[in-house]
């Protein structure tokens, strides 16, 4: 599982490190122009439910039933289970994308209300532009749920890699066309809106000779009766509302950035793109690897097992979340002002983008333990309790949001986006805590004196990498005052050095490589 988890995060490195390029040049070129506020909410709609329709509820209802069928069923029921699944996902897929597509004026207006203004110009016009460029990114849907779809048949057979370097693709497209293309476009953002759609597609065939080579690509059929489909459908539904708690808050908070000052939905946008690095690096390439090898002990009935891995994968997110989370709050304007600030990205941005992350920053241990925690809880096939966390972390994200922006606004501080990270990362802490105490009350993990004692190794490990940040890290404006080679050559001296200070202390508090092992025997609850 550790060389999964590594394959996976690295493959996933390398996509982050492509998508700070991507928003490099997103910042520099196009800064918080109006064109790039309608951007973000033309892309960020079908991403979102991306990440909460194809690779959260879809996968996390599939994978579980693919499992059970490799362990309890023959190939031919495998891959009658593949085709049908594929060819009602393709066909449903294909309804909502021309929805979506027809739609697109009254899709913006319900997420971004704030942008209709027939006063504005053409480019400044943001609901136009947005209407404009999500008829070509809303597709992008479609072929990058089917990417999803041939993604969690290689994770059920542990072949990770190839699914994990598809972002990298994505990137890849979009940094040629905001590079080379859409600077010398009459409509620069219409450019990018189609570099995304033709990043689908790409996606989608990288994806298909690998499944190929393993005997189970689809021959899509139309399966609504088939028992399998039912099943995933079934467990689908209700999955959709308990794995996009984050997402649904992210497209909430857009929607009140819509009636904030023009660039807040950038601001917004550029933080939360550093707080997904960690996250896609260590979160989402550790859940990679805990769902099917859940699914697959949960199958099994090997119950022991099954819960020292989600023991496993709750210290192993602990222990990188909390020390990045802690640096992202330390490093956030030194971090925005190396990697942004330039060009068209300004220090007025640079100051609004690091409240918004400073913000954000505690939410990744929240993101990080939820990724994990409620892979516990689908492995098993029970949807209805992520669910009515998902809800209550919704209902919290979307009542802090507007009492905390409300507050700011009338207490007239210049910050008012920030209002939304804050009220997001409150959520998502909630969300991780109900899921936590859930597998507590059905005795799916313990919280013992060994437990409690790690954490606390964590937390003084943590507070000794703070100490040298606080030390050796200066005040903002003698960042600003540095060239780039230089604020590139400090961060390279003091992130290291955080990281090598954090693991001596670990290992002087008696950390050792067993602490953080799957156990082979575990002993029964």
């Amino acid at each position: 599982m550790f060389r999964s988890t590594g394959v996976v995060g690295l493959m996933t490195l390398l996509s982050r490190v492509l998508g700070l390029v991507r928003d490099i040049f997103f910042a520099r070129l196009f800064g918080t122009f109006p064109i790039m506020d309608a951007f973000f909410v033309a892309f960020k709609i079908p991403n979102s439910f991306r990440r909460f329709f194809a690779e959260g509820a879809f996968s996390r209802a599939f994978i579980p039933v693919l499992s059970d069928y490799k362990e309890n069923q023959g190939q031919a029921e495998v891959q009658e289970l593949i085709d049908r699944t594929s060819g009602t996902l393709g066909v449903i897929l294909f309804a909502i994308t021309l929805v979506g597509i027809i739609a697109a004026p009254v899709i913006i207006l319900i997420f971004a209300p704030g942008f209709f203004d027939d006063q504005a110009s053409d480019m400044e016009n943001r609901y136009d532009l947005a209407v404009a460029m999500l008829r070509f990114t809303f597709p992008y849907l479609l072929f990058i749920s089917l990417t999803a779809f041939a993604g969690a048949i290689l994770n059920t057979n542990k072949q990770f890699w190839a699914t994990a370097f598809t972002p990298v693709i994505l990137n890849l497209v979009l940094i040629i066309a905001a590079g080379w293309i859409a600077p010398s476009a009459s409509n620069p953002g219409l450019v990018l809106a189609m570099a995304v759609l033709v990043a689908g597609v790409l996606q989608l065939l990288f994806l298909l000779p690998f499944v190929q080579r393993i005997g189970q690509l689809p021959k899509p059929k139309w399966g609504w009766q088939d028992s399998g489909v039912r099943k995933i459908i079934k467990l689908m539904i209700p999955s959709i509302i308990g794995s996009s708690a984050a997402q649904v808050n992210l497209l909430f908070n857009t929607l009140i950035a819509s009636f904030l000052t023009a660039g807040s939905i950038s601001w917004i946008y550029y933080s939360d793109r550093l707080l997904e690095f960690p996250v896609g690096v260590f979160g989402v390439a550790l859940s990679t690897v805990v769902l099917p090898n859940l699914s697959s002990k949960s199958a099994g009935q090997n119950q022991a097992q099954f819960r020292s891995i989600v023991q496993w994968g709750i210290r192993i997110a602990l222990l990188v979340s909390v020390p990045a989370a802690t640096g992202l709050y330390i490093l956030s304007g030194p971090l925005i002002a190396t990697i942004f600030l330039g060009g068209n990205f300004n220090i007025h941005d640079l100051y609004m983008t690091q409240y918004s992350l400073m913000a954000y920053a505690f939410g990744l241990i929240g993101l990080s333990m939820v990724l994990i925690l409620a892979s516990a809880y689908y492995a098993k096939q029970n949807t209805k309790t992520p669910v009515k966390y998902g809800l209550i972390a919704m209902a919290t994200n979307a009542s802090l949001s507007i009492l905390f922006v409300t507050t700011l606004v009338l207490t007239n501080s210049p910050y008012p986006h920030m209002g939304l990270s804050l009220a997001f990362s409150c959520s998502t802490l909630l969300n991780a805590l109900l899921l936590f105490r859930g597998l507590i009350r059905e005795r799916q993990i313990k919280v013992d004196r060994e437990e409690v004692a790690f954490l606390i190794r964590i937390v003084v490990a943590t507070g000794a990498m703070v100490m040298l940040l606080v030390i050796f890290n200066p005040e903002l404006p003698v960042w600003l005052e540095q060239s780039l080679a230089g604020r590139i050559t400090h961060l390279m001296r003091l992130i290291p050095s955080a990281v090598l200070v954090y693991v001596l202390a670990l290992f002087c508090l008696g950390i050792r490589a067993r602490d953080i092992r799957v156990q082979t025997n575990p002993e029964p609850l």
